[in-house]
């Protein structure tokens, strides 16, 4: 059977593949475009096979979150270059994968992977995508929240950068009033990414934590000449107004909004809660930093160089 060009751009607009490989496909299947979609995602499963060893530092963050804001998710979907992670065919990846998370409630990114989308398995996406961009694609991290009591509201910063999930739990919100507490939800999610806070509130902080800021407070009291004639109690109450000073950096609640400094982010949520008259509370969120702790290859030019002299 001929395979004419027509044939090798049908199967091309079809898998994103290169042409050669699209007229090697059909070749092998004897035209049938069925058959050769098959072949190149066979192919592509060597291709991932191929790329395991390969580092996959950059990527994006991407959030979904469901039609009633009762669940969302944080995906993190990595690849080779930044010029892939741009593309719409990552994007399009990026997007079913958050998706399936907040369908699915998956929290384990291998398990995620099992799960079916309309399109073939998560796993079956990636594979596909990986043989489109010709580079490593692996997703290394999900996180779901899901509350029925809650709306659930995301920010995704540069593109994928820096990604932010929070929950409110929202008693006595109506239909009316969504739109307010969504609003006020994202703010608050891109705060969140501009700030980087570690807890939401003076509670979450653990105790082992609150004792060694304590005693790093008193120390620096006592290397300080003007507080040695001080007594015992007075130097402790220094310090426990000090450690005011440790929430209001650490603690969501107590930051200085982002969007308006002259409130607190406490302050934000409770002006919220009266324009909607629902009882509104930040309850929990989820941060991810594309890449952080992943180690980066690093490219010696003059070594390569040396490298190609030596070997002629």
């Amino acid at each position: 059977m001929e395979i004419t060009a027509k044939d090798v751009a049908k199967l091309r607009d079809i898998t994103g593949v290169g042409m050669m490989a699209c007229k090697k496909a059909l070749i092998e299947t004897g035209g049938d475009i069925d058959k050769a979609c098959e072949y190149l995602r066979e192919q592509g499963m060597s291709i991932v096979a191929k790329k395991a060893s390969r580092i996959a530092a950059e990527g994006a963050a991407w959030a979904c979150i469901s039609a009633d804001k009762h669940t969302g998710a944080l995906v993190e979907v990595n690849c080779e270059s930044d010029f892939v992670a741009k593309s719409d065919v990552f994007t399009a990846l990026c997007e079913a994968v958050a998706k399936a998370a907040v369908e699915s409630g998956e929290t384990d990114a291998e398990k995620l992977k099992a799960v079916k989308t309309a399109d073939g398995t998560v796993e079956e996406l990636i594979t596909a995508a990986t043989a489109k961009t010709g580079e490593k694609i692996s997703l290394r991290r999900v996180a779901v929240q899901s509350n029925k009591n809650a709306i659930e509201e995301a920010y995704i910063h540069m593109g994928g950068k820096m990604g932010t999930l929070v929950e409110v739990s929202a008693e006595g919100l109506t239909d009316a009033n969504l739109a307010e507490a969504v609003a006020m939800a994202h703010d608050v999610a891109m705060h969140i990414a501009a700030f980087q806070p570690p807890y939401v509130r003076q509670s979450d902080v653990p105790q082992a934590e609150v004792d060694h800021e304590r005693e790093i407070i008193k120390q620096q009291l006592l290397n300080d000449e003007k507080n040695k004639s001080k007594p015992e109690n007075v130097l402790t109450k220094i310090a426990e107004g000090k450690l005011g000073n440790f929430y209001k950096e650490n603690c969501l609640l107590y930051q200085a909004f982002a969007k308006d400094p002259s409130i607190t982010v406490e302050q934000l949520v409770s002006a919220t809660a009266k324009k909607t008259g629902a009882k509104l509370d930040i309850v929990k969120f989820t941060k991810f930093v594309m890449g952080e702790g992943i180690e980066k290859r690093t490219d010696n030019l003059a070594e390569e160089v040396a490298k190609l002299s030596a070997n002629k």
